[in-house]
């Protein structure tokens, strides 16, 4: 019986502090990507506070924790010190203990949360007493206000918070404080009041605190934490949320004003705003594409909204000089040819703007959603395939990308070959969601194909995925597997004659379930005789009674 392990809150504590002392952040979040991944096997106790598990990595590998003493824990991989391996064992070890797998998998940032949790319950403290009064004061204001007064409404209201660590709660804080004003609008006032309230809150978010407060980097070094992440993360989602309602810009026309004051805001911080953090999509840019999808393009008839913004997009880009972020108003530009479906247009400026640092894969795939919402199957696959050669971030995940082919082809059957051209001129990139619709349409001899060109072995595969070709054309496998076999031999060691003998193993199944035994006992025949000095191979064989 394996000892029980039970980690009380002080113990929990102190290894929440020695994780964080003792493992990079990179690392623990490699390592949380291995614990989701489920690589993990074979945890048991060997005490009450020592955990022995085997990770699955490049190969399997066997980790020693121990508890209380992080630093004598231990992993055969190549690294040395804390590894991915044994953030991911602990990651299990605390969704065994029922504990917070995500405090561990950002235990520094914790650590660092800790020291400013009193400076930011005395920031909270004195927000409830003015806030009230001022809310009470500006409700009668808000009615008649432009966008530029209801910000600078927000900044009062909001004031007490300044000081306050950015994180999910800041967000909310913000957001109550602003919303107490209980002014009397319309629905569609009400919309643009709080969509430029999470503007608002968004804006201080994403901006280094001020220079007063602990921690804070500079703003060339600024970048967002954890916490800071998932806040920005709820934020967008409360965003796409609120614009999925559509505005009523119909019943009332005379908030258009305000509509292209917001737009303005959103399209001055987007063409101002920095894309040098990796993997996160520029945020307003994100606002500005779901304001247009949402807002103001299903309330737009004819081009000459679009013709405006294009004009207005380069004056602004223009006054600000060097300060313009070129990619953004590339990016920009293009949405404005897709509403005037010149598509040629819009294509020319995203390959542009792909060639520069920056560029989100999100913002590409944006441009998908409507023409699918739509219908229009034939734009949608002339658009998937002029975008998919953009997509060249290695760690983007496809498969959204692959469902949109997915929709185009099960409505418009003849695009097919358009698709297969597109991900094969995306290879290696594509190589997953190929791979993946390959098996899917039953093209054995091309998945086959595919394999064998890029070289792989029967070793890089699992038993289970390679079973669809060995059931529906085993043939195709036959080359597969011999030519690996010979290629061991080759080797001349135990390890590799051990491995060929896997294969010819798998190879009598193969001709025994195509009935062809005799042309395997002929081959075998003919491998024994060809490899017979060869002992060490001789003695797995027998090993493997393949022969006598």
């Amino acid at each position: 019986m394996q000892p029980n392990l039970m980690i009380n809150d002080a113990e929990w504590d102190k290894l929440i502090s020695d994780v964080a002392f003792y493992f990079e952040d990179l690392t623990l979040k490699r390592g949380f990507q291995y614990y989701k991944q489920k690589r993990v096997k074979s945890l048991r106790m060997i005490s009450s506070r020592r955990i022995m598990a085997v990770v699955e990595g490049r190969e399997d590998y066997a980790v020693s924790l121990e508890l209380d003493h992080l630093t004598e824990s231990h992993c055969d991989c190549p690294v040395q010190g804390p590894c991915k391996h044994m953030a991911a064992v602990l990651m299990n070890v605390a969704e065994s203990q029922e504990r917070s797998v995500n405090m561990l998998a950002n235990a520094k940032a914790v650590i660092d949360r800790k020291k400013t949790e009193v400076l930011e319950a005395s920031a909270a403290a004195g927000v409830s007493g003015s806030r009230r009064e001022q809310a009470q004061k500006l409700a009668g204001l808000i009615p008649g206000a432009t966008v530029a007064q209801w910000r600078e409404y927000m900044a009062l209201l909001t004031a007490p918070l300044a000081q306050s660590v950015r994180n999910p709660q800041y967000s909310g804080r913000a957001l109550s404080a602003i919303m107490e004003v209980q002014a009397d609008l319309a629905p569609a006032a009400a919309l643009l009041f709080q969509l430029n309230a999470h503007l608002f809150i968004l804006e201080s978010l994403i901006q280094p605190l001020p220079p007063n407060h602990a921690g804070t980097l500079s703003s060339s070094s600024y970048s967002l934490g954890y916490y800071t992440s998932i806040a920005v993360s709820e934020l967008k989602e409360a965003v796409t949320r609120l614009m999925k309602s559509g505005l009523p810009l119909a019943s009332e026309p005379e908030e258009w004003p305000r509509v292209r004051e917001t737009l303005d805001y959103v399209q001055l911080e987007m063409l101002t705003e920095s894309r040098d953090r990796l993997r996160e999509q520029p945020y307003f840019s994100f606002c500005y594409d779901r304001l247009w999808n949402h807002w103001i393009a299903p309330n737009t008839s004819g081009s000459e909204l679009y013709l405006e913004e294009l004009d207005a997009l380069r004056e602004r880009a223009s006054g600000l000089g060097a300060a313009a972020n070129r990619s953004a108003l590339l990016l920009a530009e293009s949405r404005m040819y897709f509403y005037l479906n010149d598509d040629k247009a819009a294509w020319e400026r995203l390959a542009a703007a792909s060639e520069r640092p920056g560029l989100h894969p999100d913002e590409l795939m944006g441009f998908l959603p409507p023409l699918a919402e739509a219908g229009h199957w034939s734009r949608l696959a002339a658009w998937l395939e002029a975008t998919g050669p953009l997509l060249n971030s290695r760690l983007y995940n496809l498969q959204g990308y692959a469902a949109y082919w997915e929709d185009a082809v099960r409505h418009l059957p003849e695009a097919e070959p358009q698709m297969w051209n597109t991900l094969s001129g995306m290879l290696p990139l594509s190589q997953d969601i190929y791979e993946e619709k390959l098996l899917a349409a039953g093209k054995w001899r091309e998945w086959m194909d595919y394999q064998l060109a890029a070289g792989k072995e029967p070793s890089d595969f699992r038993v289970s995925d390679l079973q669809p070709v060995e059931k529906n054309a085993p043939e195709l496998l036959l080359p597969f597997y011999h030519q690996a076999a010979e290629r061991f031999v080759l080797e001349k060691n135990r390890h590799s004659y051990k491995a060929a003998v896997k294969l010819l193993k798998r190879l009598a199944k193969l001709y025994k379930k195509m009935k062809r035994e005799a042309r395997w006992e002929e081959f075998l025949d003919a491998f024994t005789a060809r490899h017979s000095r060869l002992r060490a191979l001789q003695e797995e064989l027998r090993k493997g009674k393949l022969i006598p």
